[in-house]
């Protein structure tokens, strides 16, 4: 069995900024600024296998509900071009939420039940959500504010806590990446990315506003962020310029690995530039798969 055409499906560098997802919740959390025993950080090791699993189960199974789309529009993909059966990526994908499921479990069972509803929602997203213009891209982001939240739930009692909210800013990002792209094959979203961008922008003056308020350190959040906002801004700029598939695609691209600095901000905002740092060496490594493994 050649295990390049599974990988493929599996998308790779998205499940690296799936990673970061977690390691931002349990900053926010206030976690890694006390996390010392080896059970503090075995915690973390589940919630990261649980969102590897989480992740590459719904981008498998999103390619499943694809197959017909894909004979038409990307019949290079490993389901439509025969190097992956139907079943075997069906099977694939619940084994990949079975493993996320069980390993969020392994942490607590707040994080079991936060697990099972990144599960369904991404499975809702895969099968109907993607197909609602409005709901798709909430749905979409509704998949990424839980994952935050899953690594929020390092620490079960600060479910309650009042920066909950926070849970939405990956909601509105990434229901902006799913605006921009439902062009890419085709083009013409010009009006799509324009309301995405002025999204992103939102987006980053809320976290920025929320360090000049002092709920973060401001300072130590500010050059993450700032890389965040340059790399969108950049993309969807070319994309509405040059509105063609190829940018819009790399807009997307973009969007979805530029999750690294916006999670690394929020890691060094709520703990220190260091933590934020090391948040940050996970974007090459996501740059890197994606030369080798498609995003979008």
């Amino acid at each position: 069995m050649k295990l390049f055409p599974y990988l493929v499906l599996m998308r790779p560098a998205n499940i690296v900024t799936a990673v970061s997802d977690i390691l931002a919740g349990t900053a926010i959390a206030g976690f890694l600024s006390q996390a010392s025993t080896t059970i503090d950080w075995l915690n973390i090791l589940f919630l990261v296998a649980a969102t590897k699993g989480l992740y590459g189960g719904g981008i498998v199974l999103n390619d499943v509900f694809d197959l017909e789309l894909d004979k038409v529009e990307r019949p290079e993909r490993p389901i439509p071009s025969g190097q992956v059966t139907k079943k075997q990526a069906l099977t694939l994908a619940l084994s990949l939420y079975a493993l996320g499921v069980i390993f969020a479990f392994l942490c607590s069972p707040t994080s079991g039940i936060i697990a099972i509803a990144i599960a369904i929602c991404a499975a809702v997203y895969d099968k109907y959500g993607k197909h609602h213009g409005l709901l798709g891209p909430l749905n979409m982001g509704a998949c990424r504010g839980l994952n935050l939240m899953l690594g929020m739930s390092i620490l079960p009692l600060y479910m309650s806590s009042n920066l909950l909210f926070i849970c939405l800013i990956p909601v509105i990002f990434v229901a902006t990446i799913t605006l921009t792209s439902q062009g890419e094959v085709l083009g013409n979203n010009k009006l799509s990315i324009i309301f995405a961008l002025i999204l992103d922008f939102l987006v980053g003056g809320t976290i920025l506003t929320l360090g000049w308020l002092g709920v973060m350190n401001f300072w130590m959040l500010l050059p993450f962020a700032v890389l965040w906002i340059g790399m969108n801004f950049r993309a969807k700029l070319k994309a509405i310029i040059q509105n063609e598939p190829q940018n819009i695609m790399k807009a997307v691209k973009m969007g979805v690995i530029s999750l690294i600095p916006l999670n690394a901000s929020y890691v060094a905002g709520f703990s220190n530039w260091m933590f934020g740092l090391a948040v940050l060496l996970l974007l090459p490594i996501s740059i890197m798969l994606a030369k080798k493994f498609a995003v979008t």
